[in-house]
């Protein structure tokens, strides 16, 4: 994957976010981190700006052709496998007024959320979400998350480095530690905003 994106860079991390962001999982947060790690000075590929301004054009571009696609195949699709339609019947009116209330919320922090990443656009669409409230909250979510998750891949790469220089194997413990914690208060946060809204 480096290797990739050390010669082909920003047309690979534009195509992952966008794909992820329209619906297929596939990696797209993982190139973006390695895209802003290797914008660092020493690796000489390419500017930070660069990497957060093409994922976060991709997240836009990924999240509206998503949002078409569940809006206007969406439920074809669905109904091409009865026992699919039977769930959807019963699924989709909660869905609908779920976005009704809460789809400027979901598009936004949905960005931040694995699954959600890859299935709000569609849901939005499936909901029938009006078209330029989904496109505000997605972009906004889409340039917060890409400048986030960049800068944070850029700091934190120049502080791995610096730390396993200085202090080897047992800083790459310490860090693992850390990130687990930090993992884990991250998806009880999340948890708990969930469950306010």
């Amino acid at each position: 994957m480096t290797k990739l994106l050390l010669d082909y860079g920003l047309v690979i991390l534009f195509a992952f976010v966008a794909v992820e962001s329209a619906g297929v999982p596939i990696p797209g947060e993982t190139v973006l981190i390695t895209a802003a790690v290797l914008a660092r000075p020493e690796h000489h590929n390419y500017s930070l700006v660069s990497v957060i301004v093409v994922a976060a054009a991709a997240a836009i571009v990924g999240d509206n052709v998503g949002y078409l696609l569940g809006r206007y195949g969406g439920r074809k699709l669905i109904s091409r496998w009865k026992f699919v339609e039977r769930y959807a019947q019963k699924a989709l009116p909660p869905s609908e007024r779920f976005f009704e209330k809460h789809g400027p919320k979901t598009v936004f922090f949905g960005r931040f959320i694995a699954i959600l990443r890859v299935t709000a656009a569609w849901l939005a669409g499936l909901s029938h979400m009006q078209w330029w409230r989904f496109f505000a909250w997605n972009a906004a979510g889409g340039i917060i998350w890409a400048t986030g998750v960049a800068l944070l891949a850029y700091w934190a790469g120049k502080a791995v480095a610096e730390a396993v220089g200085k202090y080897g194997l047992y800083a790459v413990i310490v860090l693992i530690v850390l990130g687990g914690l930090g993992l884990v208060a991250l998806h009880l946060w999340r948890k708990r905003m969930i469950e306010d809204s």
